[in-house]
């Protein structure tokens, strides 16, 4: 099938996400010897910078730098990327707030089909692109495809590919002028800042983090222990925060606080997209859950299949006889 493959680009602060590379990694996988275009939008300075940084990886980037774009409003980009891609195109996006936001639509407006929630890719026969999505929070891997030979707005999620290696020399084409005169039904008012807590785990190379498998708060112990022998910093998906058993501050995920540690351990944490979205830098993952099918175990390069209670205090133990 050959086709034209494009990836819109997350980006802030003049840096562009780790999911840039995770989807040039996803469009390689499912397309081999494709050159995707990565589409840059933004306002400002710093967008020229992120377009540079992209180019190397991608062969080529399109950037639109317009006001309008300073915040990624989908009510703005699907009708730019309406009108700027070629009829049969392949749209790639990262599975977070703004892909699903805009996924949708965009495959209507481009008679596209679409394939949300990516986490695996079977390969593509003809027309027919075949990928491996979660259904029901993750207990079943579903295996689905899609006629694309009109087009196809395809989503992945955060984690789910490793980085691919920066190694191209791409150009940068400056496409502003077809982003002029965008206008939206909604507008950005403001950014609310997560509530800073008593850790700032976004510095942190060793996290221990907790979800709703632990049971009670008061099992919250037997992983602070945990950390005190690891030198770790405790950190927890939404539902603990949720419970408050714990500062808002030490929640990882879409809604909570993005991290880059070099090691996280998840304890009883199911692995939805909306915490792995939280995980950036590749980081070494072990996970444990007594569920074996949960998601988490896809992400992870240890998984650990045990009940809390009874590897937590054996763990710490180990841990604290070998120091």
């Amino acid at each position: 099938m050959a086709t034209q493959v494009f990836a819109l680009i997350p980006h802030a602060g003049g840096k562009a996400d780790d999911a840039a590379l995770e989807l040039l990694n996803a469009a390689q996988t499912l397309f081999p010897g494709c050159a995707p275009t990565a589409l840059v939008l933004g306002s400002g300075p710093s967008l020229g910078a992120v377009a540079t940084e992209v180019a190397a990886a991608f062969p080529e980037v399109w950037s639109f730098n317009q006001e309008s774009l300073a915040y990624p409003n989908a009510e703005l980009i699907r009708p730019l990327l309406t009108k700027v891609l070629p009829a049969g195109a392949v749209v790639m996006l990262s599975h977070s707030t703004l892909g699903i936001d805009l996924g949708p639509g965009l495959s209507v407006k481009l008679g596209a089909a679409y394939l949300p929630d990516v986490v695996g890719v079977d390969g593509v026969e003809g027309s027919l692109v075949k990928v491996v999505r979660q259904e029901f929070a993750g207990q079943v891997s579903a295996h689905v495809q899609a006629d694309a030979s009109k087009g196809l707005v395809i989503s992945f999620r955060p984690g789910s590919f490793a980085p691919a290696t920066a190694s191209a020399a791409g150009t940068v084409v400056d496409k502003s002028a077809e982003a002029a005169g965008l206008t939206a039904r909604r507008r950005f008012l403001e950014v609310v800042q997560a509530e800073a807590g008593d850790v700032d785990i976004t510095r942190e190379d060793v996290l221990v983090s907790v979800g709703r498998g632990i049971g009670e708060q008061d099992n919250l112990s037997l992983v602070d222990e945990l950390a005190e022998a690891m030198g770790a910093t405790v950190c927890c998906s939404r539902p603990i925060v949720d419970a408050k058993w714990l500062d808002k501050g030490r929640q990882v995920g879409t809604s909570g606080q993005t991290v880059k540690p070099k090691i996280y351990l998840a304890l009883g944490i199911s692995g939805a997209f909306q915490h792995l979205g939280g995980l950036k830098g590749s980081p070494f993952i072990v996970a444990v859950n007594k569920n074996p099918k949960a998601p988490i175990f896809q992400a992870a390069q240890v998984g650990v299949v045990a009940d809390l209670m009874e590897l937590l205090p054996e763990l710490t133990e180990q841990i604290q006889k070998a120091k």
